[in-house]
């Protein structure tokens, strides 16, 4: 089979496209031919050397994508043609992806592999954010920041469709074009002063941050109200400053951390979140801006274009 490779750390110049041995399966597996690969920065992080890489060099990438089942493997609950997706199973970048059943997500026939493969990551973490990390109730207020990228564009959806309010935050005015589009009540540019621009529009605060900048976290809970809560899933800007307890208490504000790996600990639990999130794209509370795709082979170029930080949808490869 053909992969998206590397053996040496670098930039996007050590990427190479090669043939190299199918996966070989274990008891517990299925071989999946691919039809579309989500690509995030944690691939372009992967590829520099300072993020968690499994297996030895020729490294291959990518957590997150779709196809059809190639080899059940004796596995009586799947056979060969099957549409499945998975958003944590490593060496995606390939042709082939061999898949632990437990991580296998049934992929309902209204929805695309690139569909798929585009929302999966971004919109796992949107949906725990909304309705774990922080229960979203009609009438909040929520403020997002950078809302105009996969995961904020998708979180305001859902966000709204759950009869909140969103502000936003991004960095340029195209950026916030898109995060209005996507539903977003207000959105303010990192440059201006999105502090006191918020505290005109609610001055009493916000019912929530959802923070995936860090740097941007004491000012976070300078724009939320009392009883209010900060959820810190990213740092996107650089590490936050610490958190005063006495802060917390003298405000009665919280501080709750996000990780989507705390989510996604079950097979039950992938299924259930999946289908949700299914289920919003396919009743149409969920739209996604058009992916930009890249053949496999064209992986340098993809990973390029993702470090320049012009796209505001989702990057994917195509075998």
């Amino acid at each position: 089979m053909k992969a998206l490779t590397f053996s040496t750390f670098g930039n996007s110049d050590v990427l190479e496209y090669i043939e190299i041995p199918n996966p070989e399966l274990k008891s517990d597996e299925i071989l999946v031919e691919m039809k579309a690969i989500g690509l995030n920065f944690a691939d372009v992080y992967r590829r520099k050397g300072n993020y968690h890489l499994k297996g030895n060099p020729p490294f291959i990438a990518g957590y997150e994508g779709a196809g059809i089942v190639v080899d059940a493997n004796n596995h009586p609950e799947y056979k060969i043609g099957d549409r499945v997706a998975f958003a944590d199973i490593p060496f995606a970048n390939a042709e082939l992806v061999a898949v632990n059943i437990n991580h296998v997500l049934p992929l309902p026939e209204a929805i695309s592999f690139e569909t798929a493969a585009a929302i999966l990551l971004q919109g796992l973490t949107a949906q725990y954010l909304a309705t774990d990390s922080h229960k979203t109730t009609p009438g909040e207020t929520v403020l997002i920041h950078a809302v105009a990228g996969g995961v904020g564009q998708i979180l305001t959806q859902i966000s709204k469709s759950l009869g909140a309010n969103v502000i936003g935050l991004t960095s340029s005015s195209d950026k916030a074009k898109v995060a209005i589009e996507k539903g977003a009540d207000h959105v303010f540019l990192y440059n201006d002063d999105w502090k006191s621009e918020v505290l005109k529009t609610i001055p009493k605060g916000v019912d929530v941050v959802y923070d995936s900048i860090g740097s941007t976290l004491t000012t976070s809970f300078e724009v939320t109200k009392e009883c209010g809560q900060v959820v810190f899933f990213g740092m996107a800007g650089g590490d936050p400053e610490p958190v005063n307890p006495r802060m917390l208490m003298d405000t009665s504000k919280t501080l709750t951390g996000g990780d989507l790996w705390s989510y996604l600990n079950s097979k039950e639990e992938r299924i259930k979140r999946s289908s949700q999130l299914f289920n919003w794209i396919i009743e149409g509370k969920i739209t996604l801006s058009e992916p930009t795709s890249f053949k496999l082979s064209e992986g340098k170029l993809a990973h390029d274009y993702l470090e320049s930080r012009k796209s505001t949808g989702k990057i994917i490869l195509i075998p």
